[in-house]
């Protein structure tokens, strides 16, 4: 009862201080956010911040306590002997041969790659002659309100017609939180920020329409009737050289890597001696 009540506390930890560095111990074992946060990237296969956020904080829970099991079990495992089982031994040699396999060939194919240069003249002609890559469509940052009956919407829209401002913003959070069925309603109806096509057409063509600061009509689509309030609207633009150098640095330098890998690889064949 005394660990549950820790883990518990220890999640607590993770919602208000989420920079906290020790969650929880495990007879002297510290398990940090740090340790957390490695096991949500790995299992999300580095999505984690895709994952919806009311799904998140259940994640955390999750992994934190197998982090816990794990290491009560790997605590009993040595205190009754297993680490000296024969079973342990040939299993952790088997093992220890193919890791020290694996390890080289990335270590390798790291080195390969540090070896690989792309020059400032590289990275700027391939920014200039690709700039349409670069560009970002107008997008904008909206909420609504899903509800299945027009007469529903309506009533709902006659408690913010007054409303401006702050006002109006604070009561369409509260309405959505209340009354929508979409599965954004919990965040206030919060969609994020969106590009036009992404939406259903009726949707699209009513919220890219609008004014920052107003509140739709109800829009009738496939889903239900939708009140929608506009936040934002970022006008398109091209990103600058500066802002995607980083990624045009990692494109030319794997596109030469993938190169040099195969003329190095005609090379160590040409020296080897392979039998079929």
């Amino acid at each position: 009862m005394k660990l549950i009540t820790k883990v518990v506390s220890s999640l607590a930890i993770i919602t208000t201080l989420v920079t906290a560095n020790t969650l929880v111990t495990v007879n002297g074992k510290v398990i940090t956010q740090q340790d957390v946060e490695a096991e949500l990237m790995q299992a999300t296969q580095g999505r984690f911040n895709q994952v919806p956020q009311e799904k998140q904080q259940q994640l955390r829970m999750q992994v934190l306590e197998q982090l816990v099991a794990k290491e009560l079990i790997y605590g009993d495992a040595v205190k009754t002997g297993v680490m000296n089982s024969k079973e342990f031994k040939d299993e952790y040699a088997k093992i220890q041969k193919r890791i020290k396999k694996e390890l080289a060939i990335q270590v390798w194919q790291k080195q390969q790659l540090d070896k690989v240069k792309i020059s400032s003249k590289e990275l700027k002609k391939y920014y200039d002659e690709n700039k349409d890559e670069f560009n970002e469509k107008e997008s904008v940052h909206a909420r609504h309100i899903l509800v299945k009956e027009e007469d529903e919407a309506k009533r709902l829209l006659a408690q913010l017609k007054s409303l401006k401002g702050n006002a109006l913003k604070s009561k369409f959070i509260e309405l959505a939180k209340a009354h929508s069925t979409g599965p954004s309603g919990v965040e206030g109806g919060d969609l994020g920020y969106f590009a036009q096509g992404q939406m259903v057409p009726e949707f699209d063509n009513e919220v890219f329409s609008m004014k920052v600061g107003s509140v739709s009509n109800p829009i009738k689509t496939q889903f239900g009737y939708h009140l929608i309030y506009l936040e934002d609207k970022k006008a398109p633009k091209t990103r600058s050289f500066t802002e995607v150098k980083s990624f045009i640095q990692q494109r030319l330098q794997m596109e030469k890597f993938k190169s040099v890998m195969q003329k190095k690889m005609l090379a160590l064949k040409d020296k080897a001696t392979i039998k079929q």
